[in-house]
C-alpha cells in the first residue's frame, strides 16, 4: 500500500491557500531568522524545535499585530455597536495554523519553513493547546470568535486566563489519572499583557445606606489584569480581541492585616487572592457550588463590566464631550450575551453600577440592564443548572444578594399581577428557592434579566419553552428564541482537512469558506464517478495517517480497511458511551459464537475526559479499557475488531481524529444532549452519523435527508411516555438473550478476572437506576449498527451518502449561527467591509 502524502507535501500541490508570493517567503525567511536570533540566549547557541517554533509564532504575529491595531482604531472611529461575548471557558485549542490560514499566510510559511530546512508540521505539534474549556460550551465560544472577526462584527470574547487548563488525561492500568496542565509553562506568544488597564475587584465588606445611596465599603481587593489575544478573521483583515482576566494581589494586600514583622507570611498570603485565576473547574453539565467558583464568576463579570463602560464612556469619536454621561444609548451601543449562567451576576452587577455608582433610578436602570443583557442555555440537565445557596452571596457579595432580592421582588409582583392567588407558580418562577438552605436560580435571574434568551438547537430550544422556562414562556413568549450551534469551517474543515477542502474548492470554488451554505453544489456531483473516488481517497489517506498516528504514539496496529467507529465527547452517563460498549462486546460475542463467518471489520475508538469526582464515568473508562484489553488480545478476533481508548482527548486531537472517522456516534437519550457540536465536525467531514433524534442531529437529518444518517431509538415523546409509566430495565435484560449475556460476562468478571466485582456499581446503575435507559435503546441500536456494516460493503454507496452529508452541513457554520444572533439579539448586520491591509495608506 503506498505511504499517503504529508498534509505538507499535500499542501504543496493545493490550490485553497493560493500559491505563495516569493517576496512573502523571503520576508518571512528573513523575520523568522532575526526572532531566531533574538530568541537565542547568548549562552545557547545551538536552537531546540521549541526556538523554531516561538521564532514563526512571533514571525506571524507580526503580521497580525498591524492589522489588530488598525481594526481597534477603524471601530474607535466608527463607533459600531460593540458585542462583548461572556464566557467562563475559552477551549481555543491551538493557534499557529489557524492564524495562518485566516491571513493567507500558510503557504508562505510553509515554503519558508521548507526552504530552511525544517519540518511546519513538526513546529505546529509544539505548541500546546490552550485548553481553557471542558468542552462544547468552551469550544462553542473559541468557533463564535473566528465567526464574528470573519463577520467583520466589532465583537469582544472577555473570560479569565487559567493559569491551569482542563488537565491531561493519563491512562494507567485502564484507570483515568489526572495531571495539571502547565500550559503557560514555557509563556504564551499569542497574548499580550495590558497592565495599563488593570482594574480593582471587591469581594466581602458590608453594605451601608445612607441618604446619599448606598455604599459597598469594608471590601477585600483584587486586581484584575488583562491580557489580549488577537483574533483574526478569515482574509479579511478584521482582528479582534480575545480579553482573558488574570488576578493579582494588590501591594498592600493583607499587609496591615499582620500583626507587626509577619512580612513574610503576609506576602505568601497574597496567593490567596491570586488564586482566582489558578485553574479551570473540570465539570461538564455538572454544577459544583464552590466559593472560589463563585468568586471566578463574579470576578471576570466585574472586571468586564468595568471595562466595557470606560470604553462606552471614551468612544464617542469627535464628539465635544470629553466622556458620555448618558446611559440613554448604553443598550445601542453594547451587547453582552451570556454563554450560559456562568456570567449571570453581569445582571445584578450591571444594576449596581448605575444604581450605585451613576445614580440611575432603578426603572430606569433596569430597563438599561435588560435591554443590554441576552442569555444563552446550554443544557436541561437538572444537575447542571446552577443555584448558589443565599449564605455564600450574603458573605462573599453583600450587595449582589440585596440586588437581587430586589429583583425578585419586583419580577413576583409583576407575576401576582398577572395571576393574582396562584401561590404555586410564584413559588416556581422565584429567582429564590426556598429550602435548607435558601438558594439562588441563576437560570431564572438570566431569564428575568435578559431581552433574549435562547437553546442551542431547534428541539432544545422547544424543551426550554415547554419544561425548564415553561412559566417564563407563558408570560413573555417573545423572549424565547433558537439559534442552532455551529461550527467554524476554517478549523473544522480547511486547517483539519485540507485534501477534502481542496477536492471540494476544485469543484465548486473556494467561497464555500466563508459562505457554507454553497457545499449544496456538491449535489450536482453525486454521481459523478471521480468526484465519489476522490473523497473515497482522501478519507482513506486520512484513515491510514491517523492510523500511522496510532501507531507511533499508542503502539497499536490497527486496519486502515476497517470502518472507523468513533466516539468522542467528555465521558457522562447521559452521553451513553455504555451503549456504545454494549455493542462492542455483542459484536465481539458474535465473532466467538461463530468465527468463521464474514463480518465487517471495525475499529472502535471512544475518546474524552471525566470529570475528576464522576465516579461512574471513571468507571466507564475503566471498562472501556478492560473490554479493549480482552478484545484486542483473543486471537480468533484478529483484526476483525479492536477498541481503543483515545488518550486526553482535546481540541488538536480532535483535529486529527475526526478527518479519520467513518462513522460517528451520537447517542445520547433524546431530549438530554443540547445541540452537540462534535456532531457537525464530523458531519463535514465526510463521516455518517449513527444516533439518536436528540440535539442538532435532529436539523442534521433535515439537511441531509434522513436516510442519509442512521437513526434509531427513542424520540422525546417516546421518552416522555417512558417516564410516566416508568421504566423497567430488568424486562429488557430478561426479553433479550445477547444484552443478558453482556450483562452477565460485566457482572460475572468475564472483563476483569483479577477483580470479578469490579463492574458491580455499573451493571447495578444499568439495572436499577438508569435516568438515561441505555436497555431500552439497546435492541434497536445493535440492529442499526448491522445497517452500518450492510452498506459500508457497498463503497460507493457509501460514499453517496458521505457526498450528501458534506452538501447538507452547510446550515452548521459558525458564521449561519453568528449572523443570527447578530440580527436577531444583538440589533447588528454583519458587515464584509475589507479593513485595508497595514500596508495600504487609509483613504
Amino acid at each position: 500500500m503506498a505511504t499517503p502524502l504529508t498534509d505538507q507535501e499535500k499542501r504543496k500541490q493545493i490550490s485553497v491557500r493560493g500559491i505563495a508570493g516569493l517576496g512573502d517567503v523571503a520576508e518571512i525567511k528573513k523575520s523568522f531568522n532575526r526572532h531566531l536570533h533574538f530568541t537565542l540566549v547568548k549562552d545557547r547557541n545551538v536552537a531546540t524545535p521549541r526556538d523554531y517554533y516561538f521564532a514563526l509564532a512571533h514571525t506571524v504575529r507580526d503580521h497580525l499585530v498591524g492589522r489588530w491595531i488598525r481594526t481597534q482604531q477603524y471601530y474607535y472611529e466608527k463607533d459600531p455597536k460593540r458585542i462583548h461575548y461572556l464566557s467562563l471557558e475559552f477551549y481555543m485549542g491551538r493557534t499557529l495554523q489557524n492564524t495562518m490560514i485566516n491571513l493567507g499566510l500558510q503557504n508562505a510559511c510553509d515554503e519558508a519553513i521548507y526552504q530552511l530546512g525544517l519540518d511546519l508540521e513538526e513546529l505546529e505539534e509544539i505548541e500546546e493547546d490552550a485548553g481553557l474549556g471542558n468542552g462544547g460550551l468552551g469550544r462553542l465560544a473559541a468557533c463564535f470568535l473566528d465567526s464574528m472577526a470573519t463577520l467583520g462584527l466589532a465583537a469582544y470574547g472577555y473570560g479569565i486566563r487559567y493559569e491551569f487548563g482542563i488537565f491531561n488525561q493519563k491512562i494507567s492500568n485502564g484507570w483515568q489519572l489526572e495531571e495539571a496542565d502547565d500550559w503557560l509553562r514555557y509563556g504564551n506568544p499569542w497574548e499580550k499583557a495590558r497592565p495599563e488597564y488593570m482594574l480593582p475587584v471587591h469581594f466581602y465588606g458590608r453594605v451601608e445606606h445612607s441618604s446619599e445611596g448606598v455604599k459597598w465599603v469594608g471590601t477585600q481587593v483584587v486586581l484584575a489584569m488583562p491580557y489580549d489575544t488577537p483574533v483574526p478573521g478569515y482574509k479579511n483583515n478584521t482582528v479582534n480581541t480575545m480579553r482573558l482576566w488574570s488576578a493579582k494581589a494588590p501591594n498592600d494586600f493583607n499587609l496591615q492585616e499582620f500583626n507587626v514583622g509577619d512580612y513574610i507570611e503576609a506576602v505568601l498570603d497574597r496567593n490567596l487572592a491570586e488564586n482566582i485565576s489558578r485553574v479551570l473547574y473540570p465539570n461538564d453539565n455538572f454544577f459544583e457550588g464552590k466559593e472560589l467558583r463563585l468568586k471566578q464568576e463574579y470576578f471576570v463579570v466585574a472586571a468586564t463590566l468595568q471595562d466595557i463602560i470606560r470604553r462606552f464612556k471614551s468612544s464617542k469619536f469627535g464628539c465635544r464631550d470629553p466622556v458620555r454621561t448618558s446611559f440613554e444609548t448604553f443598550p445601542d451601543k453594547v451587547a453582552i450575551q451570556l454563554n450560559d449562567t456562568h456570567p449571570a451576576l453581569a445582571i445584578p452587577e450591571l444594576m449596581r453600577i448605575l444604581v450605585d455608582v451613576e445614580k440611575l433610578d432603578w426603572d430606569k436602570a433596569w430597563d438599561v440592564t435588560v435591554k443590554t443583557c441576552a442569555y444563552t442555555n446550554h443544557t436541561v440537565l437538572p444537575e447542571a443548572l446552577e443555584r448558589w445557596p443565599v449564605y455564600m452571596f450574603e458573605k462573599l457579595l453583600p450587595r449582589h444578594l440585596e440586588i437581587i432580592y430586589e429583583i425578585n421582588l419586583r419580577h413576583l409582583q409583576n407575576i401576582e399581577a398577572v395571576y393574582p392567588g396562584d401561590t404555586e407558580r410564584l413559588r416556581r418562577m422565584s429567582l429564590i428557592e426556598e429550602g435548607d438552605p435558601k438558594r439562588i436560580n441563576m437560570a431564572h435571574l438570566c431569564v428575568v434579566g435578559s431581552h433574549a434568551v435562547n437553546g442551542v438547537a431547534r428541539i432544545h430550544s422547544d424543551i426550554v419553552k415547554t419544561t425548564v422556562f415553561k412559566d417564563f414562556c407563558d408570560v413573555e413568549p417573545e423572549k424565547f428564541q433558537n439559534k442552532t450551534n455551529g461550527i467554524t469551517p476554517r478549523r473544522w474543515l480547511l486547517l483539519c482537512n485540507p485534501g477534502l477542502a481542496d477536492i471540494i474548492a476544485e469543484k465548486i470554488g473556494e467561497d464555500f469558506l466563508t459562505d457554507l451554505f454553497q457545499l449544496k453544489k456538491l449535489l450536482n456531483f453525486i454521481d459523478d464517478d471521480a468526484f465519489i473516488r476522490d473523497v473515497a481517497k482522501v478519507k482513506q489517506e486520512n484513515k491510514q495517517k491517523f492510523a500511522a498516528y496510532l501507531e507511533k504514539e499508542y503502539k497499536v496496529k490497527i486496519n486502515p480497511e476497517s470502518i472507523f467507529d468513533i466516539q468522542v465527547k467528555r465521558i457522562h452517563e447521559y452521553k451513553r458511551q455504555l451503549l456504545n460498549c454494549l455493542h462492542v462486546i455483542t459484536f465481539y460475542n458474535r465473532i466467538k459464537k461463530d468465527p468463521l463467518k464474514q463480518f465487517v471489520p471495525r475499529t472502535v475508538m471512544i475518546g474524552g475526559k471525566a470529570a475528576p469526582g464522576y465516579h461512574m464515568a471513571k468507571m466507564i473508562i475503566k471498562l472501556i479499557t478492560s473490554v479493549g484489553q480482552v478484545v484486542n488480545n483473543d486471537p480468533v478476533v484478529g483484526d476483525r475488531l479492536k477498541v481503543i481508548f483515545l488518550e486526553n482527548y482535546r481540541v488538536s486531537l480532535a483535529e486529527k481524529v475526526i478527518p479519520a472517522a467513518d462513522l460517528s456516534e451520537q447517542i445520547s437519550t433524546a431530549g438530554t444532549e443540547a445541540s452537540g457540536t462534535g456532531n457537525m465536525k464530523f458531519m463535514l467531514n465526510g463521516a455518517l452519523t449513527i444516533g439518536t433524534m436528540d440535539g442538532a442531529n435532529v436539523e442534521m437529518a433535515e439537511e441531509a435527508g434522513e436516510d442519509n444518517l442512521f437513526i434509531f431509538g427513542m424520540r422525546v415523546d417516546d421518552v416522555e411516555e417512558m417516564d410516566k409509566k416508568g421504566y423497567n430495565a430488568m424486562e429488557y435484560y430478561e426479553r433479550l438473550p445477547e444484552l443478558r449475556q453482556v450483562i452477565e460476562q460485566i457482572r460475572g468478571g468475564y472483563f476483569s478476572p483479577n477483580e470479578p466485582e469490579l463492574f458491580k456499581d455499573v451493571v447495578n446503575m444499568l439495572l436499577y437506576h438508569d435516568r438515561f435507559k441505555v436497555f431500552a435503546d439497546y435492541e434497536a441500536y445493535i440492529s442499526c449498527q448491522e445497517k452500518v456494516n450492510g452498506l459500508y460493503k457497498n463503497p460507493k454507496e457509501w460514499t453517496k451518502k458521505v457526498i450528501r452529508n458534506i452538501a447538507g452541513s452547510g446550515k452548521f457554520s459558525s458564521d449561519r449561527t453568528i449572523s443570527e444572533y447578530a440580527r436577531e439579539i444583538w440589533g447588528v448586520e454583519p458587515s464584509d467591509v475589507k479593513i485595508p491591509p497595514p500596508n495600504e495608506p487609509r483613504e
